[in-house]
């Protein structure tokens, strides 16, 4: 079985600090946002290859990542895009991949922006008991949050319905992009020859479940859809638990972090309140009481409150 981990995005929601940056690669603790989801497929020995579907922008981002890891098995295999308003959508690009990669095998498709509470061995062994397509489903608990992803009926854990991002959503099960085909469902040039949307894996499932059996793999604890400051943040504070991380090389002094507050190495911290904030390499803050906020790396705040802010790399901000 084959893995491919979605990570060809741009994330202009979290720009400035996903601008010259790969979201997947933003700090989670001690791992990126990506080392979760690898970490996990590389505990299972079913997964022969990993492939990292990226963009051509962020190419060598992902390959020093890998080369600085202790991870085996991912590969970087590159969609040829440079920005938003090239890319082939997600379906377009999983079509590209199939053939370039020359994959015969069945598949594990998962975002790489997805943070998942159960064990990936789990949902692979749902898959192998009955070797159909399956897909992971959360309740998301609201109406109005459903509208944003792929909506999910279900009876006896199979697929009834599915409606990708409906106007009026009649329930709260939501499918989080963590998907798994047997080899002869990669139909991905067939869909797109119908003419259908190449944007979202959504669409191909639903066009999927018109004609063969669908099933789900149910959690109820964690997920996160890390596409916003909020929800990064979010992440941020269940992997930490209420402990804050400061890196060896960093510098607080007579100051209070409280909550989820990571402050990486060669920053410094002075006379300052940090909550649930994250301060990247070389940045510093003094006199200040920051909440819920991105510092970027070199970046310098002085003197100020904060709530809620995204500041770019480099950027200096005083009274």
């Amino acid at each position: 079985m084959h893995a491919i981990v979605l990570a060809g995005g741009y994330a202009t929601r979290m720009w400035p600090i996903t601008k010259d940056r790969p979201k997947m690669l933003l700090p989670l603790g001690e791992r990126t946002v990506i080392g979760q989801t690898i970490s996990q497929l590389e505990a299972d020995d079913r997964i022969d290859e990993i492939y990292l579907s990226v963009n051509r922008r962020f190419v060598s981002e992902f390959e020093l990542f890998i080369a600085n890891s202790d991870f085996s098995r991912p590969r970087v295999s590159v969609e040829e895009s440079t920005s938003e308003f090239e890319k082939l959508g997600v379906v377009g690009a999983l079509g590209q991949l199939v053939e370039r990669e020359g994959i015969d095998d069945d598949v594990l498709i998962i975002a790489g922006d997805n943070l998942v509470s159960f064990d990936m061995s789990d949902f692979i062994d749902a898959f192998r008991e009955r070797n159909t397509p399956t897909i992971a489903t959360y309740d998301i608990g609201s109406l109005e949050e459903a509208k944003k992803y792929g909506l999910v009926q279900v009876e006896n854990d199979r697929v009834t319905n599915f409606q990708e991002k409906p106007d009026e959503p009649e329930s709260t099960l939501v499918s989080i992009a963590c998907y798994a085909l047997p080899q002869e469902t990669l139909v991905f040039d067939e869909y797109l020859a119908d003419g259908n949307n190449p944007d979202e894996i959504g669409w191909f499932i639903q066009w999927l479940q018109d004609s063969r059996d669908v099933y789900t793999y149910s959690f109820d604890d964690v997920w996160y859809d890390i596409g916003s400051a909020e929800s990064y943040l979010d992440a941020v504070a269940w992997t930490l638990e209420g402990e804050s991380i400061v890196a060896d090389e960093a510098t607080v002094e007579n100051s209070t972090l409280e909550g989820n507050v990571h402050v990486m190495s060669g920053a410094s911290i002075e006379d300052s309140t940090l909550r649930d904030t994250v301060v990247f390499q070389e940045a510093t803050v003094s006199n200040s009481e920051i909440e819920r906020s991105i510092i970027d790396q070199y970046a310098s705040v002085t003197g100020l409150e904060l709530s809620g802010t995204l500041i770019g790399p480099h950027s200096k901000l005083r009274r």
